[in-house]
């Protein structure tokens, strides 16, 4: 199929313009007409498959939920609300992708079939979501759960890029300062320190040294790091053994690795409570989170919690098992087991963990600062008395 980009009206007489995935002119005009829209013109613009890019933004995914919830409460049937959608959306890769379900569906599809082939723009847990509210009849409840969902990760998104974004940006200026003092204002210092005829301290000697280093081979030091990034993703994509290990060190590095495993557990219990409130079964709900966690160790941790449950062992047993979970979880989950009330559990423990991680999240963020203003002191004090030490030596013999 090819990709057209076409000018249309709408029964209502508004026009509409947008791109979408056509054999020819003559099925373009076809597919137009089965969401009501009359053909103006049509252009080829692409002989590749629609979608093919990456997903859309997750605030569109937020809009998307909350208005079709609004529609479908109203009583609108799913396609109008749809349309409606469609023709309302500004990012145009969105509303291709609208525009493909709306085609969909009037096809004979399903909401959620429909979702299923636009894999890069709605995952597994939102397809499955989907096909739980269509079977219990509960879509409205469905999309608001959705709906909150994706504003706690856009959420949590936010919150982990700020812990990110300020030590990257003080990182970059201590290097960048670094790299200039070395490779320019060191070496100038260097000859004139050394014709005072004095030994020089060891650490004068080591800042010479690492100075000359850069000065030589300075697009090795610029080169490398990228070079190391991309052979580790290589190693990564190509050695499941690598990965493992890799995901594991994360887990164990200090205050950063506590971090990640509590937004890791976090996101699962989000998911899996968001899942089996659905009404979706225990194990396919285990089954549907190991794709979000983003780490083969606690995936295999679920892959095995699942083992169990499927053995026939209870559901705090097998999270007591793995030993992912502190105590108060599975308190929570031994005490929802018991009296029916799993969800609620569940609800709790999701709560328990976003809580957790915006407080940790807060700690550290307060104590980045500081750790990074000491770590500039040092390295410029470093500098300045391996190149101001010699110089005050002479100038207390002279005085002598």
């Amino acid at each position: 199929m090819s990709l057209y980009t076409y000018k249309a009206v709408a029964a209502d007489g508004r026009k509409v313009q947008g791109r979408i995935d056509a054999l020819n002119l003559i099925d373009l005009e076809m597919r137009l007409k089965r969401i009501e829209l009359d053909l103006i013109s049509g252009e080829l613009i692409s002989n590749r498959r629609l979608f093919r890019a990456g997903g859309v933004p997750r605030r569109e995914l937020i809009h998307f939920c909350f208005h079709l919830e609004l529609l479908v409460r109203a009583g609108v049937p799913i396609l109008e609300g749809l349309s409606d959608l469609r023709d309302s959306l500004e990012h145009p890769r969105f509303r291709e992708v609208v525009a493909s379900l709306v085609e969909a569906i009037d096809g004979g599809r399903k909401l959620s079939q429909a979702m299923e082939s636009q894999s890069k723009v709605f995952d597994q847990v939102f397809v499955s979501l989907i096909r739980a509210g269509e079977t219990t009849g509960r879509l409205p409840e469905v999309l608001q759960s959705l709906c909150a969902s994706l504003k706690w990760e856009d959420e949590l998104a936010s919150q982990t890029k700020k812990l990110t974004i300020y030590p990257a940006f003080v990182g970059s200026i201590v290097l960048g300062a670094t790299f200039f003092l070395m490779i320019y204002m060191v070496p100038q210092l260097k000859q004139f320190i050394k014709n005072m005829g004095q030994a020089l301290p060891l650490q004068t000697q080591l800042l010479f040294f690492v100075s000359d280093l850069l000065v030589t081979y300075w697009y090795v030091a610029l080169l490398l790091p990228l070079l190391l990034w991309a052979g580790l993703r290589l190693l990564l994509q190509r050695n499941p053994l690598a990965r493992v290990r890799f995901d594991a060190a994360k887990l164990q590095l200090p205050f950063a690795g506590e971090i990640l495993h509590k937004i890791i557990l976090s996101r699962f219990a989000n998911t899996f409570a968001l899942l089996y409130a659905s009404g979706i079964p225990i194990l396919e709900s285990i089954r549907t989170t190991q794709d979000v966690v983003g780490n083969l160790i606690v995936r295999q941790g679920l892959e095995r919690i699942e083992q169990l449950i499927s053995e026939g062992q209870n559901v705090t047993a097998a999270f007591h098992r793995v030993g992912f979970f502190p105590p108060l979880v599975i308190r929570m989950l031994r005490v929802g087991e018991s009296t029916g009330a799993l969800d609620t559990a569940l609800a709790n423990v999701s709560y328990f963990y976003n809580r957790d991680v915006k407080e940790s999240i807060e700690r550290v963020q307060q104590l980045i600062e500081p750790l990074l203003t000491v770590l500039l002191g040092c390295l410029l004090g470093w500098i300045m008395l391996s190149v101001l030490g010699p110089v005050y030596d002479v100038i207390s013999r002279i005085r002598t």
